[in-house]
């Protein structure tokens, strides 16, 4: 109920923000040349939409081009320390998942960076997991649920490794409607959207785009999204979140803007009110809606209080995945 109040608290702020927010007045000199916004992902992804989406209305917010670089690899590693280890004048931002700033920072793994080598600017979206079955398996939940029960544990999904958000979302909706499945380790989502719609996997737990991809080609049926109760993706109306049929099965991603710690606080305030109000703009709110995220915002100071709650939130879960699947 906390965090559920906490992420409307921080749309609200940005609704109301909105409302009265006058033209972004210059602080100093920043920004001097163009904003470099470094994506640690390929081109293509959500990430990359959420990215290229906000650098396109920021732009003329700062008064300076913000260009979008790909840095993919490593679990998100080389894009974040290529960010951290930039020049700490606002000049350079991260746009995180929640795998490089929530789960990266809890694995045993040695990081190039740390969760403190960033300060927070602002809190874009939150992505809830689709479970999509292969059409025909199963219709709605309670079909799923006696299908899975009847199987015996025999149905088989697709993730990107056992401590990947997409892994946990998965299995909290298996421990909260109590069944089993088998896991198969893919590298990524579009193989998993292949085999699953070839008919080779039975279930997939991936993030909007990919489960809007499964059903809009009509081979996937999204059962439900894992999302919190009370707030249906718009896109999707019609198809329940798991947190109404039952207590903690939401699982969410999100994607963030982050700079280099020591950057400047007014540099910080000015970035965070173009992200603020760039994400007022209706075809930027849509092109998120559109690709199954809830469109966010609020101040730096809400985004860092949203990881730490995130980080907290995930610790027992990531520590007993990665410990009963050792390397």
């Amino acid at each position: 109920m906390e965090r559920r109040n906490f992420l409307r608290r921080t749309t609200g702020l940005a609704i109301a923000g909105s409302l009265a927010m006058p033209a972004i007045a210059a602080t100093g000199s920043f920004p001097s040349r163009p904003v470099t916004m470094i994506v640690p992902f390929p081109p293509g992804g959500a990430t990359d939409v959420a990215a290229r989406t906000m650098a396109e209305k920021m732009a003329p917010l700062l008064g300076q081009p913000v260009v979008v670089d790909n840095k993919p690899g490593a679990q998100t590693a080389i894009g974040a320390d290529a960010a951290a280890r930039a020049e700490p004048d606002g000049h350079t931002m991260l746009m995180a998942s929640g795998t490089t700033m929530t789960l990266n920072p809890l694995l045993p793994d040695k990081l190039p960076y740390k969760a403190e080598d960033f300060a927070p600017v602002a809190l874009v979206s939150t992505l809830p997991f689709g479970i999509v079955v292969r059409k025909g398996l199963a219709h709605d939940i309670e079909s799923f649920v006696a299908l899975a029960k009847a199987r015996g544990g025999q149905l088989n999904y697709g993730s990107n490794g056992p401590t990947s958000f997409n892994n946990l979302a998965a299995v909290v909706v298996m421990e909260g409607l109590g069944i089993k499945m088998q896991e198969i380790t893919y590298r990524g989502d579009a193989q998993q959207l292949t085999d699953l719609m070839s008919g080779t996997l039975d279930v997939i737990s991936v993030g909007g785009s990919s489960s809007l991809a499964a059903l809009r080609a009509g081979r996937g049926t999204i059962i439900g999204w894992t999302g919190e109760k009370g707030e249906r993706l718009a896109v999707t109306p019609d198809i329940p979140n798991f947190a109404e049929v039952g207590p903690n099965m939401v699982c969410q991603t999100h994607f963030g803007l982050l700079v280099p710690a020591r950057t400047p606080p007014a540099a910080i305030a000015r970035l965070n009110a173009a992200a603020q109000q760039a994400m007022q703009v209706p075809d930027l709110r849509k092109r998120l809606l559109d690709e199954g995220q809830y469109v966010m915002s609020g101040t730096a100071e809400d985004y860092a209080t949203y990881l730490q709650r995130d980080r907290d939130r995930w610790r027992d879960l990531v520590t007993r995945l990665a410990k009963s699947n050792p390397a």
